[in-house]
């Protein structure tokens, strides 16, 4: 398909969307003329196909396919009813899935969904990623703060490690920081923060923001002390994950999120999204 062809049929979908209650909708009768059928009955088949993949996939349909029925003059001041439908962007790939192939806006269709689709998942990814590295660096600075805090009262880097190992001890069920590295296939000498999903990075910044600041409020000294603390701590963390049934001792591990990575892994992203564009069209 020439490359003029597809930005005009783009240009030509996108036009023809409605917005009622900040939903977009397509109406079928037009929809019929942009995907080259001149029957309306062979476009109700193609319709009525992607209505029971709708119903395969879970979907209700009277959230994608409403019926508006409306008259419409057929001489002499006549009326009579016409077929009609408001669709979903949903809807409309879901037409195009089950549409004659061999029709050139349909063989349109079936790659401008596919780009959509790709699209959204390498935003999703994207946005996911740049989550769970905010959710890393804020950890690391609140570590970093505690670290400060309690060296102040006599603690050293010794005793913070010790410190923050017995809280991954109450966190993680009974694993401790070395533990979880062994679970995890870790590396020893590498962060086992570095390779938490984002749900057990919050968990472990919540518990050590509430002990940085019950070490102030509290006046607490003595390693001992502030060790108690944190443990009591990252247990209720963990009751509050253990509400909506989170063991973060059962998350598995994820991808390397260490300085450098999550920078390169966002470009490739980034790239992957205009490759996967560019060799579509």
């Amino acid at each position: 398909m020439e490359k003029d062809t597809i930005l005009k049929l783009n240009k030509r979908f996108e036009e023809y969307a409605y917005e009622q209650d900040g939903i977009e909708y397509w109406l079928a009768r037009e929809l019929q003329e942009l995907l080259g059928y001149a029957d309306w009955r062979n476009f109700l088949n193609a319709i009525n196909k992607a209505k029971e993949s709708c119903e395969t996939t879970g979907e209700a349909l009277s959230d994608h396919f409403v019926d508006v029925n409306k008259m419409v003059k057929i001489g002499s001041g006549a009326e009579r009813k016409q077929d009609e439908f408001m669709l979903t962007r949903y809807a409309c790939y879901l037409i195009a899935q089950n549409g004659d192939p061999k029709k050139e806006q349909i063989a349109f269709a079936q790659s401008y969904f596919a780009i959509q689709t790709r699209k959204q998942e390498l935003l999703e990814e994207r946005i996911q990623l740049m989550e769970r590295l905010q959710a890393r660096e804020k950890l690391a600075a609140t570590e970093t703060e505690l670290s400060k805090n309690i060296f102040e009262l006599g603690i050293d880097n010794s005793g913070f490690a010790r410190i923050r190992s017995k809280g991954d001890w109450a966190l993680f069920g009974g694993y401790n920081t070395s533990d979880m590295k062994r679970k995890l296939g870790i590396k020893e000498n590498r962060p086992l923060a570095d390779f938490l999903p984002t749900i057990t990075i919050t968990a472990k910044q919540l518990a050590t923001e509430i002990t940085n600041f019950n070490v102030k409020k509290k006046n607490l000294n003595g390693e001992e002390n502030i060790t108690s603390e944190h443990i009591n701590n990252n247990k209720d963390v963990r009751d509050l994950l253990g509400k909506s049934g989170i063991k973060p001792e059962e998350l598995p591990a994820e991808e390397d999120v260490s300085e450098d990575n999550p920078r390169r892994k966002l470009n490739k992203l980034k790239n992957q999204d205009m490759t996967f564009m560019i060799q579509t069209i």
